[in-house]
C-alpha cells in the first residue's frame, strides 16, 4: 500500500511488466481508466503514472475488500438480495462506459471489487481489454465462459493462422453477454457452460431452449443447469443472453426484473442459510 504524498490518501499501484506489456497498451488502459474513474461504481484513479526499468505503473484507489469471485459459494452462489445490489451497480457502471463509446470486454467476478461483504457497494475494475466501440477483432486465442458466441467464432484452433469467421466489431452487446453469464455465476456458484461452441453440451442445451422459446412452443422446460430459476428470471436471461447480438437487450434492462424473484423458493432458502458465511 502507498499513500498520496500531498493528501495522505492510501493508494494501490497497478504494476504491468514491460516484458509482456507494450507502452501503447499501458497508456490505453491508463487513459481509459482515468477517463471513466469518476463513476462511483468504477475504481478511481489519481492521475499518477510512471515507469521503472522493468515495469509500467499507475496509482488507483485502494479497495481493501475481496473481489466478487472470492465470496461465491461453490454450487450455491451468494444471496439473491446481494446479487441484485451488485448487478444494479455493475449495470450502472457499464451503461456509463458504453455511453462514452467504450466496451469493457472483461466483465467477470474477479474484476468486481467489494467495499463490504454484502455487496452494498461494489466497483468495476481492470480496463486492460477495454476498446472503443467499432474496433475490429480479427481473431482471439483461447476461450472463457464469459465470451459471447459471436466472439467464440474467432477463436484460432491449433495450427490455424487466421479465423474462418469474418472480423467482428466490438459492441456493448459483448459486455451484455458477459454480464448475463456473471449473473448466472453469482446466483448459482457455477458456470452455465465452458464455452459457446457446438462442442459444449451445456451451451447447446441452452441454444435449443432459446429456439423453443422463440417458437413459443409448449416444450420450454429450463435447461438442466437452469432449473433453480423462476420463469421471470428465465425471461430476463433470454433477453440478456440472446443468441443474436442485435437482439440482445442492454445491461440497464435488468432493472425491469429486480422486483421479481429470480430464484425458486427452495433455492432462496438454501442461500439464506449460508449467507452468514460470506465474509
Amino acid at each position: 500500500m502507498k499513500y498520496h504524498y500531498s493528501i495522505g490518501t492510501p493508494m494501490a499501484l497497478k504494476v504491468l511488466p514491460k516484458a509482456s506489456t507494450q507502452l501503447r497498451g499501458f497508456l490505453r488502459e491508463y487513459c481509459i481508466s482515468l477517463y471513466l474513474s469518476s463513476h462511483p461504481c468504477i475504481v478511481g484513479l489519481f492521475g499518477i503514472a510512471f515507469h521503472s526499468k522493468d515495469h509500467y505503473c499507475f496509482a488507483q484507489e485502494l479497495v481493501s475488500g475481496k473481489d466478487l469471485f472470492a465470496v461465491i459459494k461453490p454450487r450455491v452462489g451468494i444471496p439473491e438480495p446481494s446479487v441484485k445490489r451488485c448487478v444494479l451497480q455493475i449495470a450502472s457502471a457499464l451503461e456509463f462506459i458504453h455511453s462514452h463509446g467504450l466496451v469493457h470486454r472483461d466483465v467477470k467476478p474477479e474484476n468486481i471489487l467489494l467495499l463490504d461483504k454484502n455487496c452494498c457497494h461494489v466497483k468495476l475494475a481492470d480496463f486492460g481489454l477495454a476498446q472503443k466501440r467499432g474496433t475490429m477483432i480479427h481473431y482471439i486465442r483461447g476461450t472463457l465462459p464469459y465470451m459471447a458466441p459471436e466472439l467464440c467464432t474467432l477463436v484460432l484452433l491449433e495450427g490455424q493462422e487466421e479465423a474462418t469467421a469474418p472480423p467482428l466489431h466490438v459492441e456493448p452487446s459483448l459486455d451484455t453477454w458477459a454480464f448475463g453469464v456473471l449473473m448466472f455465476c453469482i446466483l448459482t456458484g457455477y458456470f452455465p457452460w465452458e464455452c459457446c461452441t457446438a462442442s459444449d453440451d451445456f451451451y447447446q442445451e441452452f441454444v435449443e431452449w432459446c429456439v423453443l422459446e422463440e417458437k413459443a412452443t409448449n416444450e420450454k422446460d429450463a435447461p438442466s443447469l437452469w432449473k433453480r430459476f423462476t420463469p421471470e428470471a428465465m425471461e430476463m436471461f433470454s433477453r440478456i443472453l440472446a443468441l443474436d447480438a442485435e437482439r440482445r437487450c442492454t445491461v440497464g434492462e435488468v432493472r425491469l426484473y429486480v422486483e421479481k424473484d429470480w430464484l425458486k423458493e427452495e433455492t432462496g432458502r438454501e442461500q439464506q442459510d449460508l449467507s452468514s458465511q460470506i465474509s
